[in-house]
C-alpha cells in the first residue's frame, strides 16, 4: 500500500466562471499538481501508469455525466 502523505489544499478559482476557457485552465493548473502525485503513488505502488491514467479518466467522465450541471 502506498499513502498520499500531503494531499494539500485546494485554492479557490480567481476568475469567473463566465470566463470559460480562462477558469478551467486555472481549475487545470490548480489540480495538475495533485493529480501528478497521485498517479505516481500508485505508479510506485506498482499500477501501470497507463492503467491510472485510463481509470482516471474513466472515474472522471462518470462524475461529468452524473452531475446536474
Amino acid at each position: 500500500m502506498n499513502m498520499i502523505a500531503n494531499v494539500g489544499t485546494i485554492s479557490s478559482p480567481t476568475k469567473e466562471a463566465s470566463e470559460f476557457l480562462a477558469y478551467e485552465a486555472e481549475c487545470k493548473d490548480v489540480l495538475k499538481p495533485m493529480l501528478d502525485d497521485l498517479i505516481e503513488a500508485a505508479v510506485k505502488a506498482g499500477w501501470q501508469r497507463r492503467t491510472v491514467a485510463s481509470a482516471l479518466m474513466f472515474l472522471s467522465a462518470k462524475h461529468v455525466s452524473a452531475s446536474p450541471s
